[in-house]
């Protein structure tokens, strides 16, 4: 009898989505005494945004933050198509997350009452 093999799906090219996260408060959060929460920008590969949404909450949660919201910016050629220049540290940025299948975090901005 002849083992039969699993079929292989094609697999899906991943990309890197720009998100914007906010965060609340939470014990070991490791934001600033006074602020309220931040507000993060995150490089997030996946095969979709929805995806790059989930790994980035899970990454979030691991690192004890507590996302509260997640807005898409799209992708590298989403956000071109609209205009936006990309270059320098953020393109570096963006290839890492891309190269590393990795969500990164490019920015973070407390926010204070």
């Amino acid at each position: 009898m002849t083992e039969k093999k699993p079929e292989s799906r094609p697999k899906r090219p991943q990309s890197v989505y720009t998100l914007l996260v906010q965060v609340g408060r939470k014990t070991g959060d490791g934001l600033p005494d006074k602020a309220t929460g931040a507000g993060l920008i995150c490089y997030a590969s996946g095969v979709d945004e929805a995806e790059a949404v989930r790994e980035t909450v899970a990454v979030l949660k691991q690192a004890d933050l507590a996302p509260l919201d997640v807005e898409g910016y799209g992708t590298l050629e989403d956000r071109q198509a609209a205009g936006d220049v990309i270059e320098g540290e953020e393109r570096i940025l963006m290839d890492r997350a891309l190269r590393e299948n990795a969500v990164i975090v490019a920015q973070m901005t407390p926010f204070y009452d």
